[in-house]
C-alpha cells in the first residue's frame, strides 16, 4: 500500500480531456493518462472526431489522429494531440465539419497484442458526452456566466435541510424542466434536492450507478451550461443542490477497466481498479492506487468547482471504506473538506459554505450497514440509513413495531457533533420511508393486481394510511427526505432484485397531483414542510420519545415531543383506524396550539397532570406551547 501522508493532490485537468483553445477557433487539444501503456513496444494511439450531425451519415467517417506519448512525472505515460478543425478539410459538401457546435469523438489502440483495434475508448476527463460510448466537446463553447446571486447564496446548515431526491429523466425528462419545476419545490419549502448520478452511462434508461465518465452530465439530461443553469437557479430559489457520487465502482466499459481488459493485463497491473473493500457491484475500484485516490478528489474539486454543487451523497460507502484504515472513503471525505477548508475567506462563489465557525459542505454517505459508525469516524455530516424505512413498513403488520420506530424518529445512539483532527462537524442522519432503492411506501398497504409484477403499483385508496407516517417524518430528528412525487402519492411497485429495477422508465405522473389523493397528501406534505421550517424545534430541538407500550404503542399510537430553546412542540400519532383518547402528562403549565388545523387547542393545561387528547385515526395531532 502507498503512503498515505502525502498531501491530496489534483490532477492537471488543464493538460487532461479535449480542450479548446480560445485564441484559435478550430484547435482542440486532447490529453489522456494510459498508465502502463506507452509507445514501447509499437503501441499506437488515435483519437477519431466527427461532428454529431455527421455521425449517421454513411458517407462520412470520423477522421482519425494520431497521439504522441510522453511520460508525466506523476502518473506515468501520458497521451496528447492538438488537432485543428478546419471547414475546407470537410469530406463532402454537406458536411458539418468545420462548424460551431457539438463534435463526439473516442480514443482507440493499435497494439501488436491485438489483431484489431481496440476501439471505442471513452475519455475518462471528458467534460461532455455524446450517444453510447462517446465522449464530445463543443467547439466554440462560451462559458456560462452565473448570476450575481451566486455570491450571496449560502449552503443550508446540515440539521435546516428538508430533502428532495430526483432523478432528472423521471421528474421531469430533463435539465430544462427540472429549472421548470424549481417553483413548485421552493414552494413546497424544499431547501435542498439531491439528484441521482448524472455520470456518464452507456445507456438511454438507466439509473446511472454504473459510470463511465465523471467530469460531466450525461447526454441525456442536457450538457455542462444546462446543468450549471441548474445549479444557479437552484441557488437563487434558496435551493441547495448535490449529487449521488458513485465511486466505489464502475462499468466494465470505464477506459481504465476496458483497456486493460483488453490488453489483458493481470488485475494487480491494473493502476485504478481492483479489490479494495466490499466488492457487490460493478467493476470495483482500488484506492490502494494514488491515481485512483487523486483521480475522485479531482473529480469532486471539479463539480464543487465548475458545477457550484454544494455536497456529495456516496453511493455504497461499503465498497471503498475499511473501518479501520485512512484510506478510500475516510480519505477522500477529508481530503474534500479540507479542500473546501482552505477556501475560507474567499470573495467568490466558494464562500456559500462559510457561516459564522460552521462549514457547511454536506458530505452524505450511504453506509446502510453502519451509518452510526460512519459520523462517528468519517468526515461525513450525514449519512442514509434504512432502519426508519423498515420498523415503518413492518408496522403495518405488526403495531409492536411502533416501539422502534419511535426511538428510531429520535435517532437514538446517532452523534450530534463530532472532533475529527481538530474540526468540529455537526452529525444528522437522514429520515425517509421511500427512497429510489425501494416501492413506494403505499404498497406497504395493499397493490393493484397486474398480470406483470413490473407493472404492479401501490393501491392509492388506500392514501390515507400514510398520513400519520408522513407527519412523524416531517417532525422527526435528522433530514427529512422525500422521493419525487411521494408528496402526491406515487405508487410504482419496485422488484426486489433484478435488472427490472434499474432499467424500466417510471416518470413521476404529475396527473396524480389534481387527483383527491393527491391534493389531501400534498396539502398536508407542504402544512408540514412550513412548520418545520418556521419552528426550529424541529430541525434543531431535542427529541423525547415517551415510550410506556401498555398507554401508547399497544393502541397504535406514538407520543414524541421536540423542544428547543423552551419552545416545547407534543407529535401525537395515530396508526390505528379508530379515533383513540389518551391520557398525557404536560411539562409545561399554559395553552397549546394545535399547528394541523387550529381545530384542539388545549386550554388551561396544568403541568403534571393527566390531560386526555384525541387523535383522529390515521392521522395525528401537534401542539406547541404558546409563549
Amino acid at each position: 500500500m502507498e503512503n498515505l501522508s502525502n498531501n491530496p493532490k489534483l490532477l492537471p485537468l488543464h493538460k487532461l480531456g479535449a480542450r479548446e483553445d480560445k485564441q484559435t477557433f478550430g484547435r482542440i487539444s486532447f490529453g489522456l493518462f494510459l498508465p502502463g501503456v506507452s509507445e514501447e513496444g509499437e503501441n499506437e494511439l488515435f483519437v477519431r472526431v466527427i461532428h454529431e450531425k455527421d455521425q449517421f451519415l454513411q458517407d462520412i467517417p470520423p477522421v482519425n489522429f494520431g497521439m504522441e506519448h510522453s511520460t508525466d512525472p506523476d502518473y506515468g505515460d501520458y497521451w496528447s494531440a492538438a488537432i485543428n478543425i478546419k471547414a475546407e478539410d470537410k469530406l463532402k459538401p454537406y458536411s458539418s465539419w468545420g462548424t460551431p457546435g457539438k463534435y463526439v469523438y473516442r480514443y482507440c489502440l493499435k497494439t501488436p497484442k491485438k489483431p484489431d483495434l481496440i476501439d471505442w475508448i471513452i475519455d475518462p476527463f471528458a467534460r461532455e458526452f455524446g450517444v453510447g460510448k462517446l465522449s464530445a466537446f463543443t467547439l466554440g463553447y462560451e462559458p456560462y456566466e452565473w448570476d450575481k446571486h451566486e455570491l450571496a447564496w449560502k449552503t443550508p446548515f446540515i440539521n435546516d435541510i428538508v430533502l428532495y431526491e430526483l432523478m432528472i429523466s423521471e421528474f421531469a425528462d430533463d435539465i430544462e424542466g427540472t429549472i421548470a419545476h424549481l417553483d413548485y419545490l421552493a414552494d413546497m419549502g424544499i431547501n435542498c434536492i439531491e439528484l441521482m448520478p448524472l455520470s456518464n452511462v452507456e445507456k438511454r434508461v438507466d439509473w446511472g450507478f454504473a459510470p463511465i465518465g465523471y467530469f460531466g452530465v450525461d447526454e441525456r439530461f442536457g450538457n455542462r451550461k444546462g446543468m450549471q443553469k441548474l445549479i444557479d437557479a437552484a441557488h437563487q430559489k434558496e435551493i441547495a443542490v448535490i449529487v449521488d457520487s458513485v465511486y466505489a465502482h464502475t462499468s466494465d466499459l470505464f477506459p481504465y477497466c476496458y483497456v486493460y481488459n483488453e490488453l489483458e493485463y493481470p488485475p494487480e497491473e491494473n493502476p485504478f481498479m481492483g479489490s479494495f473493500a466490499e466488492n457487490a457491484f460493478g467493476v470495483s475500484t482500488d484506492f490502494n492506487h494514488k491515481f485512483t485516490r487523486d483521480f475522485f478528489l479531482t473529480v469532486n474539486n471539479h463539480w464543487l468547482e465548475s458545477y457550484h454543487v454544494d455536497g456529495f451523497r456516496y453511493d455504497y460507502v461499503p465498497g471503498y471504506w475499511l473501518e479501520d484504515s485512512d484510506n478510500g472513503y475516510t480519505k477522500l471525505v477529508r481530503d474534500t473538506y479540507q479542500l473546501v477548508k482552505a477556501k475560507k475567506g474567499s470573495s467568490d462563489h466558494w464562500q456559500r459554505f462559510f457561516e459564522g465557525e460552521s462549514i457547511n459542505l454536506i458530505q452524505c454517505a450511504e453506509q446502510l450497514q453502519k451509518p452510526v459508525e460512519i459520523l462517528n469516524k468519517t468526515y461525513s455530516n450525514c449519512t442514509w440509513q434504512n432502519r426508519t424505512l423498515s420498523a415503518a413498513r413492518e408496522i403495518a403488520g405488526n403495531p409492536g413495531k411502533l416501539t422502534d420506530l419511535g426511538f428510531l424518529f429520535g435517532l437514538i445512539d446517532y452523534p450530534a457533533e463530532v472532533q475529527n483532527n481538530g474540526d468540529k462537524l455537526t452529525k444528522t442522519a437522514l429520515q425517509y420511508l421511500e427512497n429510489h432503492d425501494h416501492s413506494r411506501f403505499i404498497c406497504t398497504f395493499g397493490t393493484v393486481p397486474n398480470d406483470n409484477e413490473l407493472l404492479r403499483e401501490g393501491d392509492r385508496v388506500l392514501w390515507y394510511r400514510i398520513q400519520p407516517y408522513l407527519i412523524s417524518l416531517l417532525t422527526a430528528k435528522g433530514i427529512p427526505m422525500l422521493w419525487q412525487g411521494q408528496e402526491f402519492g406515487e405508487n410504482y411497485f419496485l422488484p426486489q432484485e433484478g435488472w427490472g429495477r434499474v432499467l424500466l422508465y417510471r416518470p413521476v405522473r404529475w396527473e396524480y397531483f389534481y387527483t383527491s389523493e393527491g391534493r389531501s397528501l400534498v396539502n398536508l406534505v407542504r402544512k408540514l414542510v412550513k412548520l418545520r421550517r418556521n419552528n426550529p424545534q424541529f430541525s434543531r430541538g431535542e427529541h423525547y420519545f415517551y415510550n410506556d407500550y401498555a398507554l401508547y404503542q399497544s393502541r397504535n399510537i406514538m407520543l414524541f415531543s421536540r423542544t428547543y430553546h423552551g419552545v416545547f412542540s407534543l407529535v401525537a400519532l395515530n396508526f390505528g383506524a379508530r379515533a383513540q383518547a389518551v391520557p398525557f402528562k404536560f411539562p409545561f403549565d399554559g395553552n397549546y396550539r394545535e399547528e394541523l388545523h387550529g381545530q384542539d387547542n388545549l386550554t388551561g393545561v396544568s403541568a403534571g397532570e393527566a390531560f386526555q387528547l384525541n387523535i383522529p385515526g390515521n392521522y395525528g395531532r401537534i401542539w406547541t406551547l404558546e409563549t
